[in-house]
């Protein structure tokens, strides 16, 4: 009992210390009340522990499915709910990947982990820290309406709650907020390698389809926000689900781990077409950067198809991007150049180029775009306290569906100088002849002969060689009605490969000799 003594010292009635948070917020909320519901749920297609414990060996027993636990944040009808404090955010660490504790057992555990939490604070600051009244209110009745969605992806095997003030202000300006911890594959443990990213992609995409099922969610409007290695998840998960319209992204390692991007192979420019917001720590000096980390290995460097808005802000390192463990219970000794005012201020202005960027891309707000291309100098914010560059969209990035909406528009019988044009804008942009003969098959299944004459003959030009891109662009011709052409695509087929049955029996069948 003496630990759960302990968390009702440090939550308790105040005492006479005048001790404070150092953390204090610069952003009024919006117009919305906030909410917040806390879901305890598996993601039941895929698995997490294995069947036996790694530590003691012991055979795991209950539920192995893969443990989410959801945090949503959402606009609320005033006045319903009930308070919180960051304490009451703080103890939820202990059992985010372990639901199954009876009530006593499970505040015994939320006291023993507070307590470690806050032990590096002095006592009178601990417990200031831990009853700081929170703007969210739990289970509060839900307002009316649909709102844009916001993931939220938490850094290295962080906690779900890492940035609840960001996420409860957001919710305050109108917007869905979802989140859950970082875990690794098949523990709680993060890993550092590509297995351990693709583990919060999975939960990124969890959460979407969790989101499906909420009456306030608007699926039209959705974004992913992220910090640090939720930073390297959200652009993964943007590269592989085009429903996405914009990123957010703190100090994210989409910028810190080029390797894993590399190893992703997915993960490239013309995939990440969303607009991306990416503010970043104090830049370090060269001799404290990491060898593979520079200008041409940086994936910002080479976004050309999306609408990229780098901030930097001067007073943070870091790990202060975390309001809860960067800020809220950063130690007295961790403190560098900038103070806790300081930090405060500067966290106010995340939030509120974080509200801008959403608003101006998921509700259209003509007066946030205004402001996203503001000079810093114009925006109000104090002098050197951030840096601000835009690099708009070159356009359309040439991908293979960008390719077919292209052929769509100009006509299958571009495709040559179509995939020319492709080329040009990005000389990695490349369908093999296998996929060409696959999608005008496909064409010429669906009853489409004009479009997979189109396709064969694109292959067939870019591959002279093949005489089987001959045999199929003949077939295509055939189907087309264009007899001639027919004819001579098999002949030349059979010059490159005397030995095909096929097209000698296609020439025949059209009346011509080999």
């Amino acid at each position: 009992m003496r630990i759960v003594f302990l968390l009702l010292a440090l939550l308790g009635a105040p005492s006479m210390s005048t001790a404070q948070s150092n953390f204090s917020r610069h952003n009024p909320p919006g117009p919305n009340a906030v909410g917040l519901r806390i879901v305890e749920q598996y993601d039941f297609s895929r698995g997490y522990r294995g069947e036996t414990d790694v530590e003691t060996g012991k055979p795991i027993a209950g539920e192995r499915a893969r443990p989410v636990q959801t945090l949503v944040w959402y606009p609320a009808a005033k006045g319903s709910g009930q308070g919180l404090t960051v304490g009451d955010y703080v103890k939820l660490g202990v059992t985010a990947d372990d639901f199954d504790h009876p009530p006593a057992e499970r505040a015994t555990m939320q006291a023993k982990f507070v307590a470690a939490q806050v032990a590096m604070l002095s006592p009178e600051r601990a417990k200031a820290e831990l009853a700081a009244p929170m703007l969210a209110r739990r289970d509060a009745t839900p307002a009316s309406g649909k709102f844009p969605v916001v993931i939220y992806a938490p850094s290295f095997n962080a906690e779900a709650y890492e940035n609840a003030d960001l996420c409860e202000y957001l919710a305050s300006q109108g917007y869905l907020v979802i989140a859950s911890p970082s875990f690794g594959q098949a523990s709680r443990g993060m890993t550092t390698d590509l297995e351990g990213v693709e583990a919060q992609v999975g939960d990124i995409e969890f959460l979407i389809g969790y989101a499906h099922g909420l009456p306030q969610a608007d699926m039209s409007r959705l974004a992913v926000a992220g910090y640090s290695w939720g930073g390297l998840a959200n652009a993964m998960a943007a590269a592989k689900d085009s429903r996405i319209r914009a990123l957010v992204t703190l100090d994210g390692s989409v910028r810190y781990w080029p390797n894993i991007v590399k190893q992703s192979q997915y993960l490239t420019p013309a995939r990440v077409t969303a607009p991306m917001l990416y503010i970043a720590a104090a830049p370090k000096s060269v001799e404290d950067t990491a060898a593979d980390v520079n200008g041409d290995q940086s994936f910002l460097a080479k976004m050309k198809y999306a609408d990229l808005y780098k901030v930097t802000m001067y007073p943070y390192v870091h790990a202060n991007f975390s309001a809860m463990f960067g800020q809220r219970l950063l130690p007295d000794s961790r403190y560098g150049a900038y103070d806790k005012d300081e930090l405060s201020v500067a966290n106010g202005w995340v939030e509120t180029y974080v509200r801008r960027f959403l608003d101006a891309y998921l509700k259209g707000d003509a007066a946030s775009r205004t402001f996203l291309d503001t000079p810093v100098a114009k925006t109000g914010a104090p002098r050197h306290l951030l840096a601000a560059d835009v690099t708009k969209s070159t356009g359309a990035p040439p991908t293979r569906a960008a390719f077919a909406a292209e052929l769509n528009r100009a006509g299958f019988d571009k495709a040559l100088a179509t995939y020319q044009a492709f080329k040009s804008r990005d000389p990695d942009f490349a369908i093999d002849e296998t996929e060409l003969n696959r999608w005008g098959y496909q064409r010429l299944a669906a009853g489409d002969t004009s479009m997979a004459a189109g396709v064969l003959k694109l292959a067939a030009d870019l591959h002279p060689d093949s005489w089987n891109a001959f045999d199929s662009l003949g077939e295509a011709y055939a189907a087309n009605g264009e007899k001639a052409l027919a004819i001579a695509a098999y002949r030349r087929s059979l010059v490159l490969n005397p030995g095909n049955g096929n097209g000698a029996a296609q020439l025949k069948a059209l009346g011509a000799a080999p």
